[in-house]
């Protein structure tokens, strides 16, 4: 009798994981877990950017070197994602997360140090292949463990995360480099993000849904195969690089412009207007919601058409409409990435890691290739040549977007 009890109870199917659905005290552990660590990332990854015509000045280069701080990370970033994408597969979502903020943390403390220009973009490229190891797989880990329902709102949440993480490394850096250095302000983003790096490690729960899947160059390329012949996900791939492209581009040169003749802003007023980040909070879970309600297709033209509006007004001179045309290009842009990122997931049948990474390795690639080249039209045609550029980029986007939204959308699973 206890042989055939047991027997019964090997034959019976397993209980299925729930998912983790919303207003639960696991949503809430995800969701501050998440949101942190999209701070730190972003914090990490853009705490240079307002300090470029500091760099510039103090190691005597050019503005388009100078931005090699920064595409050094986002370059880096992109080519990791090729790896830890698929290293998360293998492995685990969370284990994958924990080292690479961690190892980003550490690197970003020695990067305030460092006394040699070279020695400053080693660093940041480390900063940048480090958190590769979140920028994916943060997405999958929300697409496998969240509700199909509100994937959407909780990759807003996530990436409004990212929003105020962007705004804040900015601002700390922006402001503290006007008091202090740009050495001091760099140090304290570190121990920020160390902290939060610790605080993700403790409440993030783990996995309930991971599967563990092969490593094996073969699979790679299998699935590799895959996600191109979808329809769909080589034109999220080039959307993620125009967004991102785009709207790094702005934020690159924006100071340049500032800080010259006739504005004459300190570099502290330059840094707070970071702030116009704070349209991603806003605007990230509420793309979430209006895609649900009218579709992504119409809520991702919206929104890079909101981009386009914004970088044709920072083509006047009033600072006013300056800042009105950023606030518009920042709400575009996170509403864009939190449409374009929640579609991957849906879209992809297979190795969900690896798509994302695919995704966010044309994102990234963005960011280092079109904000170092944007550094070229500065320097040739001024600001009216930043603007033209970005602009031919999100009409791109625009076209991409039409032909995404004519795409039939994939069923929800049950």
């Amino acid at each position: 009798m206890p042989t055939s009890s047991r027997a019964l109870k090997l034959a019976s199917p397993r209980p299925t994981t729930p998912f983790i659905k919303r207003g639960t005290p696991q949503f809430i552990r995800v969701t501050l877990a998440l949101f942190s660590a999209g701070l730190a990332t972003f914090a990490l990854l853009y705490c240079v950017q307002p300090i470029l015509p500091l760099l510039s000045h103090d190691f005597g280069i050019s503005p388009a070197s100078s931005s090699l701080s920064l595409s050094a990370s986002t370059g880096l970033l992109a080519i990791g994602l090729m790896f830890t994408g698929p290293l998360s597969d293998a492995v685990g979502r969370k284990p994958v997360m924990v080292v690479a903020l961690l190892l980003a943390a550490v690197c970003t403390l020695i990067c305030a140090v460092m006394t040699s220009w070279d020695g400053i973009l080693l660093m940041r490229a480390l900063v940048g292949l480090a958190l590769s190891g979140v920028a994916a797989v943060a997405m999958t880990y929300l697409s496998e463990e969240i509700h199909p329902s509100v994937v959407a709102f909780s990759m807003g949440l996530y990436i409004s995360g990212n929003s105020i993480g962007g705004m804040s490394g900015r601002l700390v850096t922006g402001v503290l480099s006007d008091f202090f250095s740009w050495r001091v302000a760099i140090g304290v983003v570190g121990l920020f993000a160390l902290g939060a790096a610790l605080m993700f490690w403790r409440i993030l729960p783990p996995s309930k849904h991971f599967r563990p899947a092969s490593m094996r160059p073969r699979n790679l390329l299998i699935n590799i195969r895959l996600h191109f012949r979808d329809a769909g996900l080589p034109l999220l791939f080039v959307e993620g690089f125009v967004i991102m492209g785009s709207f790094v581009t702005l934020f690159n040169y924006i100071g340049y412009r500032l800080l010259a003749q006739p504005y004459h802003l300190s570099q502290a007023i330059v840094g707070i207007l970071s702030i116009v980040y704070l349209m991603g909070t806003y605007s990230s879970p509420k793309a979430g919601l209006l895609s649900t309600r009218y579709g992504r297709g119409p809520v991702l033209l919206g929104a890079i058409g909101m981009m386009l509006v914004g970088i044709l007004l920072t083509a006047f001179n009033p600072v006013p409409v300056i800042l009105a045309g950023m606030v518009l290009v920042a709400g575009g842009f996170f509403a864009a990435h939190s449409v374009a990122s929640a579609w991957i997931g849906r879209r992809a049948r297979r190795a969900k890691g690896q798509a994302s990474s695919l995704y966010l390795f044309c994102y990234y690639a963005g960011s280092s290739v079109a904000g170092t080249f944007g550094g070229v039209f500065w320097h040739n045609f001024g600001w009216l040549g930043v603007v033209g550029y970005i602009s031919l980029m999100l009409l791109v986007g625009l076209a991409v977007g039409w032909r995404l939204k004519s795409l039939p959308e994939k069923r929800l699973p049950a």
